[in-house]
């Protein structure tokens, strides 16, 4: 393995060493390149036929220069273990240094090793022609120089040899310090091997060495491996005694161990760190690469250059694109599995999808067309529909105008909603329903910040991007149902929305940056003006739909409600026919409501009833009889089957009657078989509604019923399902002139009783009520005045005058007139004040059969709204102070003294 210590002879060859150092048993390759160093090689390396020695001494940084480039080091044979890093230096820099040193003196280390070639390569520089020696020296001993002269070129040094003999060495072994160093050293050094050989798989050869070579080479070789600075180096040259040589190998083996040790540690505690997510980024960087060899693109790298294509032809205005391209390459930092990527995407795509310049292409808007359609759609309603023409005219003359926000507002079931499909029909634009009822969070309309988990844009933003285009009818329905609560107020956040000046750059928070509304034709519905907040009623144009009359009920039936209710039921006129008698019936006796809700349902439920009698004959048409999947006795044939459907639309004859037989159930009564026998259609008649309706719920002499006792009046209100006639009662009793009020009143009705009593009992004496001398008679009295259907809520300033007519029939027990209605607001002095929902109030009047209204005199000009042929079979009393009302309520006039100047 290793050759045994050589004889040195007393004089060798020099070659320098800067910042380096050569041990003995460590083996290096260096190229000779200056004239100096290639001299010496030539003479004392390469001319010589046994292999030559030469002295290697370092030589410090700031005293001598490089000599040689060093190229590698191995240990021990093992190219591969440790090595030593110099810096080249280029030849003609060596040369200036050789120069240099020829002028300057050389401070040489007194202490070096001898060296044996093992290899030399000569070579030639092109294109100079100059000569290099690249040499494998192998460190034998240390020496000590004695003396150096020069030699041509280079220095020759006598030398004495500082390594022990080989006798001395066997018995310096023997001594028990000696033999502990070098356990300790081995025990180091065998360490450092098994820490290694997980890392390296060529450190079999090192441990080799560990059982072989005597331990004080081993000390030189291990050290001789390691990247120690020049200092330890010359310590380790320097450490000529054993014992000190084996100490200081132990010291530096073991502390190049211990950084190994180390550097592990934080290895694999960055490894550890390495989180779950960074895996898996591997994990699917692999997967993208298996799926390219595949050819699989639905990656999501794809995902996303889909989504930035998308999002470039969705035609976002530019600072909107910039934002969205930031956003974008955000997401492309992310990874899938990173927290924020889910909903940064879903936000992008919302981007995306919103339609920022599609638009529905409207056709050239034909007014005649557009009239006819709406009414076809719905009957009556003329004033609305003219409005809605108007609208239409101005469209067309202008495009691009602003239109105002249109709010029909009437009470349920008179065709609001159904208004608004029909103006998009006509403008042929796409329709999007918001309701807005029961909504109590401003985020409904301006959605939620996107810090939020679970935020969503606003109902607004997400119906445009559900209908696809920026310019629908846009219906928000039931706008006086919102609520505020400490989630804010949906409201105030519409008047953003309707202000054709703000909502050209609607900000959702969501989205975060400004959408155009100004397209989006807005139309709102609603059943009462009273609970919309002023500033949003400032912005919409209030349209009001106060319900039908009866004739036009009656041609809603025909035109629009009994077809369908015949279709929804699988029947035809073929089977049930509603004669319009009976649909003014149904009208008058039951249904009193401003709408038509209540009448369909009713006319719903004759349907219900055909159908049940029509099933029970099996009267059906033959797809639906083969739908149902009728069978035949076993013995019947397909054939047999077809007769029967034959038969079963022609009338039954002779010929097909077993087969009938077989499928009309057994429990069926002959009265009913032969009701049906001829085919005919089931006629609706005043029998079989009271059979199905069960009897009437109104009459018409419920006025005059009502008030055939002094003390009751006949008053119109309004409710949110329209105008309804509303009774009054009073009564008086023993007491302590107390007023009592029953019937479920808010305050203003309260106030206005007061002021009815007040007004009374002022009046008393010239009303005829109590007589001069008897001024007690109201104060020991206590007043009831009591509104029926107590389960009803009641409110508002509208009952003055039925108070006081009502006061004054019970204190001079006179009736009031059946078939007069009032309704006004009065005054403490006796004026009588104008209200609201004339039309609602007239109409109701007229539905239960009231000929004579009394109104205020303020409220002519509402009655405009009125259907002439209503006002036709009215007999309207327009009044200025509460005396006119008395002399028109009253039969026979006023009951006041004749002198009485009021």
């Amino acid at each position: 393995m290793m050759a045994e210590p050589v004889e040195l002879p007393s004089r060798l060859a020099i070659l320098p060493f800067r910042n380096k150092v050569l041990l003995p048993g460590a083996i290096v390759r260096i190229r000779c390149t200056s004239p100096s160093s290639v001299k010496l090689v030539e003479q004392e390396l390469w001319q010589r036929e046994e292999r030559g020695l030469i002295g290697v001494l370092p030589v410090r940084d700031s005293e001598a220069a490089a000599v040689g480039t060093l190229l590698s080091q191995g240990v021990g044979g093992d190219p591969g273990y440790g090595g030593s890093k110099s810096p080249t230096t280029s030849s003609g820099e060596q040369q200036k240094q050789d120069s240099k040193n020829h002028q300057e003196p050389i401070h040489w280390h007194n202490r070096g090793v001898a060296a044996r070639a093992l290899h030399l390569s000569r070579g030639v520089e092109k294109p100079s022609g100059r000569v290099t020696y690249i040499v494998v020296l192998e460190g034998l001993c240390r020496f000590s120089v004695q003396d150096l002269s020069a030699r041509g070129t280079y220095h020759v040094a006598r030398i004495s040899r500082l390594d022990m003999t080989k006798a001395e060495m066997e018995q310096a072994e023997q001594d028990p310090d000696i033999i502990a160093l070098s356990r300790q050293f081995k025990a180091t050094a065998m360490e450092l091997i098994s820490v290694l050989e997980q890392k390296q798989k060529t450190v079999g050869r090192t441990k080799v060495l560990l059982e072989t070579v005597p331990v004080h080479r081993l000390a030189d070789i291990f050290v001789a491996s390691f990247e120690i600075s020049f200092e330890e180096q010359l310590s380790m040259l320097d450490s000529v005694d054993l014992k000190v040589r084996l100490s200081k190998a132990t010291e530096l083996v073991d502390r190049h161990l211990q950084s190994i040790l180390v550097a592990e540690k934080i290895t694999q505690k960055v490894e550890g760190q390495l989180s779950k997510s960074q895996k898996e980024y591997l994990l699917r960087q692999q997967m993208r690469a298996i799926k390219e060899e595949l050819g699989d693109n639905d990656d999501d790298e794809d995902d996303v250059a889909a989504l930035e294509r998308k999002m470039q032809s969705a035609g976002m205005p530019p600072n909107i694109w910039k934002h969205a391209q930031r956003e974008l390459r955000r997401l492309r930092k992310m990874q899938p599995q990173q927290p924020g990527y889910s909903s940064s995407r879903v936000y992008l795509e919302l981007l995306a999808d919103l339609p920022w310049q599609k638009v529905s292409e409207e056709r050239e808007l034909d007014l005649r067309a557009a009239k006819e359609s709406l009414d076809s759609d719905h009957y009556g309603l003329t004033k609305v529909k003219q409005r809605i023409i108007e609208y239409l005219a101005v469209r067309k003359l202008k495009p691009d105008a602003r239109g105002p926000v249109l709010c029909f507002v009437g009470p349920p079931g008179v065709g609001k909603t159904s208004l608004a499909s029909s103006i998009a029909s006509a403008l042929g634009r796409k329709f999007i329903r918001i309701s807005l009822g029961g909504v109590k969070d401003e985020a409904d309309i301006r959605g939620h910040r996107r810090t939020y988990i679970g935020s969503m844009p606003g109902r607004l933003i997400d119906g445009l991007k559900r209908v696809g285009v920026c310019n629908p009818v846009m219906l928000l329905d039931e706008i006086d149902k919102t609520g505020s609560d400490v989630r804010g107020d949906p409201a105030s956040a519409l008047l953003e929305v309707l202000d054709p000046e703000q909502n050209k750059s609607f900000n959702d928070h969501y989205l975060n940056v400004p959408f155009d509304l100004s397209k989006v034709i807005f139309v709102a519905t609603a059943n009462r003006v009273q609970p919309i907040p002023p500033p949003l009623l400032d912005r919409m144009e209030v349209i009001e739909l106060p319900g039908y009359t009866p004739e036009e009920k009656l041609k809603i039936s025909t035109k629009h409600l009994i077809p369908r209710v015949l279709d929804q039921h699988g029947l035809s006129t073929e089977f049930l026919k509603i004669p319009e008698g009976m649909v003014k019936l149904i009208i008058q006796r039951y249904t009193r409501e401003a709408g038509v809700r209540n009448l369909e349902r009713n006319l719903a439920s004759l349907a219900r009833a055909a159908a049940v009698r029509v099933a029970e004959q099996e009267r059906f048409s033959p797809a639906i009889q083969l739908s149902k999947g009728i069978q035949p006795m076993a013995a019947s044939t397909t054939a047999l089957l077809d007769t029967r459907l034959a038969g079963a639309g022609s009338g039954s004859s002779p010929s097909n009657g077993e087969v009938e037989m077989e499928v009309i159930p057994m429990d069926v009564s002959g009265q009913e078989i032969s009701n049906f026998d001829g085919g005919s259609p089931i006629v609706v008649d005043e029998t079989m509604l009271e059979k199905v309706l069960g009897p009437p719920r109104y009459d018409d002499n419920e006025a005059a019923e009502r008030v055939a006792t002094p003390g009751v009046s006949v008053g119109l209100v309004w409710t949110n399902f329209g105008g309804e006639v509303q009774f009054v009662e009073a009564t008086t009793m023993v007491g302590k002139g107390e007023l009592h009020l029953t019937g479920q009143l808010g305050d203003v009705i309260k106030e206005s009783a007061q002021i009815a009593l007040t007004w009374v009992r002022a009046r008393a004496s010239e009303l005829e009520i109590s007589s001069t001398s008897d001024k007690s008679l109201l104060e020991s009295r206590d007043i009831h005045i009591h509104f029926p259907a107590g389960a009803v809520p009641k409110d508002g300033p509208s009952a003055g005058v039925t108070l006081v007519t009502s006061l004054v029939s019970l204190f001079s027990k006179k009736k009031v007139r059946a078939d007069t209605a009032m309704t006004g607001e009065m005054t403490l002095r006796g004026l009588v004040l104008p209200v609201g929902g004339i039309k609602d109030k007239v109409l109701a009047a007229h539905r239960y059969g009231i000929k004579r209204v009394i109104l205020p005199e303020r409220n002519l000009k509402d009655l405009a709204e009125v259907p002439s042929n209503i006002l036709s079979g009215l007999e309207i009393l327009l009044v200025k102070r509460i005396e006119d009302v008395l002399e028109h309520a009253f039969e026979g006039g006023c009951p006041l003294r004749k002198h009485s100047k009021l």
